[in-house]
């Protein structure tokens, strides 16, 4: 590379475009929720013997689950918001 640091405008132009554009939005939600209910699934069967014998594990694992399924909930609220906004923008 050229020595350029990926930085923080960066980041903030990146996560701009994807609250901003519907589908890509809605792509980053529906990826977010394949990856929880996988989560979830490999808690529930691959992984139920490690679990269940480490509390810690337990506790990382399932938070883990916790913080991805309230990610996508954060998302689909904001996504809500968002289609509400453009609806109301367009009707004026």
């Amino acid at each position: 590379m050229s020595g350029e640091q990926f930085g923080w405008k960066d980041s903030k132009g990146i996560a701009r475009a994807i609250l901003r554009d519907r589908i890509s939005r809605r792509r980053l939600i529906a990826r977010l929720l394949l990856i929880a209910l996988l989560m979830m699934g490999a808690g529930l069967w691959l992984l139920e013997d490690i679990l269940s014998t480490n509390a810690w594990w337990f506790l990382i694992w399932w938070g883990a689950c916790a913080v991805t399924t309230l990610l996508v909930m954060m998302f689909a609220l904001y996504d809500g918001l968002a289609v509400m906004r453009e609806e109301r923008e367009k009707h004026r």
